[in-house]
């Protein structure tokens, strides 16, 4: 069972601990420890070898053992309990817009309901009108709630790259309302998570009602699911929720901050201001033993108070970003700025749109000193991958678009070469030898057993003429999982080799995923971030990439294609004199 799966099964038993009305302290028990699982860069059956489930982030005793029936049985008895007692249907039903665990209960208990298509039939033919609280009114949005499940139902998360453009669509429209002061993104889309939920946007104004109602009477608007004086939330026609927060100036600070999250991150704020005889909300800070509020207008304002430095959105995630903060470690975090290069790319010799005359002018235009094209080996049949032959004659074509483009940006010759499904590599040493720039990526067998991944992934590494490792562990938000990869395995062999790990832009990618790239950087591996375009607009991806390498403590220094133009050839040079 891999991190995420049992992460999942922690979620569906808070799910049903919330169901059958138990102590919130033990539900979130449950979502925590899934929070941090879900995130954690190891494989657990390594970490639980070594003694060190309890060290987890949330992973107390209780959890510990619990993680360790699964990795002996490959099931929890005490999940599998629940499941007997709760119908899976009814943990279906509590994910429904509006109904939370005290409806999903009485569905269940008070009226035999045991699934979502049981509750639509039940609401459309009248039959909820005898539960309590169960109206007019209430069974409509029941409805609607339904309504929108199933049309998120094969996937209830948003990928980042649809998310983001969305918030920030509709937050330019916000802020053109008269009033309308600061505006912001928040929740996890300001941290960077890979999908989020929902969209939580922040803005000051004086008339926040105004502000209200124009908000919920958008175009994109496809329902309104809830209208007040500080919140709104409507659901847009993709089928995304946003959810609006209307708040005055002074309480700017607090407010983004508190909206922000993450959730473990507000905790440990809250607990560090209390041992100062300060409350913390959203608004503001207020004495304990009372006393005027502390207003913050800036995020900056609320850390000071507490004694801390500014925190970047991106990594609070309590994974030790406070106590860093406590020691003055916070790591420098990379910014796009930074970003020099792109070393991976296709064109038209495999699947791209364009040719590589034209992929290096949009480098160029996007400020990118240096690029390498890599379109797919002839292993890659369903890309037009190049064969040998094929191969070299595009070495000559960007040879001479190097040439023409007078140094303005370098363009380098290099592949992206197939980890073929029995482990070998699709070109021989002789004609990898020749190229500027090599990457070695999964894209076939990533089903097959962790061992016989992980070893085609090791001889990839272990090859001297390999420089990159695409998108290590093959995954497709939210198409494919990740393959199951030993990655302690992977890290080791990429430290002795120096081999670079990609952090790939694609937002239906972000691979490696932030966890395990402050994994790599730990080890000392070098990252590089790279927009895998396939057309010139697809550069503009670089963005998710960044966003990802700071979710994951990532600084500039540690990532190659930040480098100057001559650092980047030493790099090289010093690899395997090419």
């Amino acid at each position: 069972m891999t991190n995420s799966e049992m992460a999942a099964m922690f979620d569906r038993i808070a799910d049903m601990l919330e169901i059958k009305g138990e102590n919130v302290h033990r539900i979130l028990a449950y979502r925590n420890a899934a929070n941090s699982i879900g995130q954690f860069p190891r494989d657990l059956r390594i970490v639980a070898a070594e003694g060190g489930l309890e060290e987890i982030s949330g992973v107390g005793k209780v959890i510990a053992e619990k993680i360790a029936e699964i990795l002996e049985t490959g099931t929890l008895q005490f999940y599998e309990n629940l499941a007997a007692e709760i119908p899976p249907g009814v943990v279906d039903i509590l994910h429904i817009n509006g109904v939370g665990p005290k409806k999903a209960r009485m569905f269940w208990q008070g009226a035999g309901i045991t699934d979502v298509p049981s509750l639509e039939a039940a609401a459309r033919e009248g039959k909820l009108a005898g539960l309590p609280s169960m109206g007019a009114k209430s069974i409509a949005r029941v409805l609607e709630g339904i309504e929108s499940f199933n049309r998120r139902a094969t996937d209830t998360r948003t990928p980042l790259g649809v998310a983001l453009p969305t918030a920030e669509r509709i937050l330019a429209m916000i802020m053109q309302i008269e009033g309308v002061g600061k505006g912001a993104i928040a929740g996890s889309i300001r941290r960077a998570l890979p999908t989020i939920g929902d969209v939580d946007l922040v803005v000051t104004a004086q008339d926040a009602t105004m502000v209200m109602d124009i908000f919920v009477q958008m175009d994109e608007v496809a329902r309104v699911l809830g209208h007040g004086p500080t919140k709104s939330s409507v659901e847009l026609q993709n089928g995304l929720q946003v959810d609006l927060r209307v708040l005055p100036e002074e309480h700017w600070g607090t407010a983004l901050v508190y909206f922000t999250g993450s959730k473990n991150h507000g905790i440990k704020l809250r607990t560090m201001a209390l041992a100062k005889g300060l409350s913390l909300n959203e608004w503001a800070f207020t004495p304990v033993d009372g006393g005027e509020e502390i207003l913050c207008a800036t995020e900056e304002a609320v850390y000071s108070q507490i004694g801390l430095p500014y925190i970047p959105p991106e990594i609070r995630e309590d994974m030790g970003e406070i106590e860093a903060a406590q020691k003055g470690k916070l790591p420098k975090l990379i910014q796009l700025s930074d970003i020099h290069a792109d070393l991976h790319m296709h064109t038209v010799w495999s699947d791209g749109t364009a040719t590589v005359q034209e992929m290096a002018e949009a480098a160029l235009e996007r400020g990118r000193k240096y690029i390498v094209i890599t379109d797919h080996s002839h292993g890659a049949t369903i890309a037009n991958g190049l064969s040998i032959e094929r191969l070299l004659e595009q070495q000559i074509e960007v040879r001479r678009v190097d040439a023409e483009m007078g140094g303005a940006i370098r363009v380098f010759h290099g592949t992206e070469m197939e980890i073929k499904a029995d482990g070998t590599l699709d070109f021989p040493d002789e004609i990898l030898e020749q190229l500027d720039f090599v990457i070695a990526s999964l894209h076939v067998g990533l089903r097959q057993p962790r061992v016989q991944v992980t070893q085609r992934l090791l001889n990839a590494l272990n090859n001297p003429n390999v420089d990159l490792i695409g998108h290590p562990r093959g995954q497709l938000i939210p198409e494919r999982d990740p393959a199951d990869l030993d990655m302690d395995a992977v890290f080791a062999t990429a430290q002795k080799t120096g081999t670079a790990l990609e952090i790939n832009a694609n937002p239906h990618r972000l691979d490696l995923e932030a966890q395990y790239a402050r994994r790599a950087a730990e080890f000392g591996i070098p990252i590089c971030i790279d927009t895998d375009a396939h057309r010139p607009e697809t550069m503009d991806l670089m963005r998710y990439g960044v966003m990802t390498a700071r979710r994951g403590w990532i600084e500039a220094s540690q990532v190659i294609n930040t480098w100057p133009l001559e650092q980047f050839m030493q790099w090289l040079d010093k690899r395997n004199g090419r």
